[in-house]
């Protein structure tokens, strides 16, 4: 998970830092964002993961973010600020982040806090939850890179991470990819889908589209 969290933020900040200051008002491969809504939202990530990880050291519950409806807003007003500043709240974020959890002590790891979505999970997960984060949305830029680039083992972790969330909000499938299988309950007859360890990650992400493949309801 370490590895996956180091290296995505890696990757996040150098396909940042090769984009010029018009680029970044260009739109990103995310529909109705520009790359600037797109590193607002990951610096805003990295505040609300940090506010779990004040959750797991002190025991006073700080949720990462107070509504949807106050995520939007500030994602829109962050959009908004000078590339400068965007620029350099990008990477303060990832410093304070990887700093929270590098002093985080051993027994607060097993501390329960809640996701955005609000499930219940030990502080174990939130480099795993932050890798997943700066992975994808260093695709998400639009320069280029594919799920094909991204650390090795991520994919897999995500697929299996993926049919588990997925299990019982859609169609019921099985998943076939390098050696493995996964199973996500739903509805229906299960489909079997044999795709390529990295498209079968960017296909249940909601980054491939593939019209020849059952509907998937939005992924968080």
């Amino acid at each position: 998970m370490t590895t996956w969290l180091t290296d995505g933020t890696a990757l996040l900040l150098k396909t940042v830092d090769g984009l010029s200051d018009a680029e970044l008002h260009e739109p990103s491969a995310l529909p109705g964002w520009t790359r600037r809504h797109l590193l607002a939202h990951v610096a805003l990530n990295a505040e609300a993961l940090a506010r779990l990880v004040s959750w797991a050291r002190t025991g006073v519950e700080s949720r990462m973010y107070r509504s949807a409806e106050q995520r939007n807003a500030d994602i829109e007003s962050g959009a908004r600020i000078s590339v400068s500043e965007l620029r350099e709240w990008v990477h303060s974020s990832v410093t304070g982040l990887a700093a929270d959890l590098a002093t985080l002590p051993e027994d607060a790891w097993s501390m329960p806090v809640a996701t955005a979505q609000g499930r219940r999970v030990p502080a174990t997960e939130i480099p795993w939850m932050r890798a997943r984060e700066v992975n994808i949305h260093a695709i998400d830029l639009g320069t280029g890179l594919g799920f094909a680039d991204l650390p090795d083992g991520f994919c897999p972790e995500l697929v299996g991470d993926i049919a588990h969330t997925r299990s019982g909000t859609g169609p019921a499938l099985v998943l076939a990819s390098g050696g493995r299988e996964w199973q996500v309950a739903g509805t229906g007859e299960p489909t079997r889908v044999e795709l390529a360890m990295s498209e079968m990650a960017a296909w249940l992400a909601g980054r491939h589209d593939r019209p020849d493949l059952p509907e998937l309801p939005k992924w968080l």
